[in-house]
């Protein structure tokens, strides 16, 4: 897994957003499209792409996107 795949990832969740919207510094949580529904669809996209299970307390503590990518990284065995 790498910072850039995971941008992509969570960026292609969005789908009124231009992918070229998302950096790794990108405060999700400031983005207009941002909602519970969306912060659902990140969990679920996590477990399955990385196998990873995250809850809403992982994305709350996160700021950006690339704060979400460590906290997944520290998850995976």
């Amino acid at each position: 897994m790498n910072l850039q795949e995971f941008v992509g990832k969570f960026a292609e969740c969005f789908d009124d957003v231009a992918t070229s919207e998302f950096k790794a510094g990108t405060v999700f949580k400031e983005l207009d499209t941002w909602t519970s529904l969306m912060a659902l669809s990140i969990i679920a996209m996590v477990d399955d792409e990385y196998g990873v299970y995250i809850k809403a307390s992982d994305i709350k503590n996160s700021e950006t996107i690339e704060d979400l990518f460590n906290t997944v990284k520290r998850h995976q065995t």
